[in-house]
């Protein structure tokens, strides 16, 4: 299925308005947004549920509804606005959603998306949405079928899911963009962990900032007991390692977050400033992007996140722009109290060999934690 059809199809259902989250499983899709020519508008949201309360805004203005896209995974978060506020016993707010299907039951993917992959279905079954599936034998006449069964329910003020397995759209021409940045990420996680002492507690966030840690930690110290790979949940990553900050007082934790993540859960940072944790240190490697996912810029490229962490509270907020000043964190760790921000502004780049942990997520979690004990 071309991506370019799907998009004329639902512009001529009415739909003016597109806004998601990237997905890698929807990546061919996302392409063809980017690349799209015809007349939709297009908005890449902070989260899910970020895109549901836009798309009911878009409909309160316009009449018309808006097509929100997602992985799985952020099902969770869009849950709270559809059932509160655009489900038919409340407001009644009409919206397509296009789902990618991580974790599908009988396909080998990542542990995070196992069990997200086997509720997917139920979840919209409890909330009263009508979905189909698709995949790559989906032919143009039976999507033309399901868009119209959307395009009903649609007119009646309910939403409508499309679910969407992995491989169900062609290969479109990549929408490629540069940041301008020139360090790599990966070099500036080597360095930072060369830098600061074996004993410090690392907590990082989703996607491949943990595992170029994982693989760095590697070469450098044989393992990687002292970190916490927080391969979902995005956004979350810095609040478990405050979690961790706030009754392991006599340790030094490093949360090692990235751009999109801290778009997601944005009030982690203000909440973080008020508890104060001494030794709690922030660390955003920015990019612009939902780059594990297929790059796609996050719509906040303008963000300081220095002056937000700053304005938050935080007892010390900078951007570090050279290796130089990367190669100061482990001195600044020992001499500064936290909590500290440092953003780190790299380029779109990573290995396309980058491999995955080999360790199962539990078994990561039980190295972690004897490691702290």
């Amino acid at each position: 299925m071309k991506a370019s059809r799907l998009l004329e199809q639902l512009e001529k259902m009415g739909i003016q308005t597109i806004t998601g989250v990237p997905d890698s499983t929807l990546k061919q899709f996302c392409d063809g947004v980017q690349t799209y020519q015809g007349n939709l508008q297009h908005y890449v949201t902070a989260n899910e549920g970020a895109a549901v309360g836009l798309a009911i805004g878009v409909y309160l203005a316009t009449a018309r509804p808006a097509c929100v896209y997602m992985q799985n995974s952020g099902i969770g978060n869009a849950v709270n606005p559809l059932a509160s506020l655009a489900n038919r016993d409340v407001y009644g707010v009409p919206m397509l959603f296009i789902v990618g299907w991580r974790g599908e039951p009988g396909v080998k993917d990542e542990p995070q998306h196992v069990f997200q992959g086997k509720i997917t279905c139920g979840l919209f079954d409890t909330l009263s949405v009508p979905y189909r599936v698709i995949d790559q034998n989906t032919s143009d006449e039976e999507m033309d079928e399901i868009l119209a069964e959307a395009e009903n329910t649609l007119k009646r003020g309910d939403q409508f899911a499309v679910i969407v397995k992995k491989g169900t759209f062609e290969k479109a021409e990549p929408f490629a963009w540069e940041n301008g940045n020139s360090m790599l990420r990966e070099d500036v996680l080597g360095h930072i962990l060369k830098e600061v002492s074996r004993d410090t507690v690392i907590v990082s966030t989703t996607g491949k900032i943990s595992r170029e840690l994982y693989e760095q930690s590697g070469k450098i110290y044989g393992d990687h007991d002292n970190i916490f790979m927080t391969v979902g949940g995005m956004g979350h990553a810095s609040m478990i390692a405050l979690g961790i900050a706030k009754n392991k007082a006599d340790q030094k934790i490093v949360c090692i977050d990235g751009d999109g993540a801290a778009l997601m859960h944005m009030g982690a940072l203000p909440f973080i400033a008020s508890q104060a944790p001494e030794n709690f240190y922030h660390i955003v490697i920015n990019n612009q992007a939902h780059e594990s996912v297929g790059a796609m810029p996050t719509g906040c490229q303008a963000t300081d996140f220095s002056k937000l962490a700053q304005a938050a509270g935080y007892r010390s907020a900078e951007k570090l722009e050279t290796m130089e000043q990367v190669d100061r964190i482990g001195q600044w760790i020992a001499e500064r109290k936290g909590p500290v921000f440092w953003e780190i502004p790299v380029s779109l780049d990573s290995r396309a060999d980058l491999g995955r942990p080999k360790e199962s997520a539990r078994e990561n979690k039980e190295h972690f934690m004897e490691f702290i004990r």
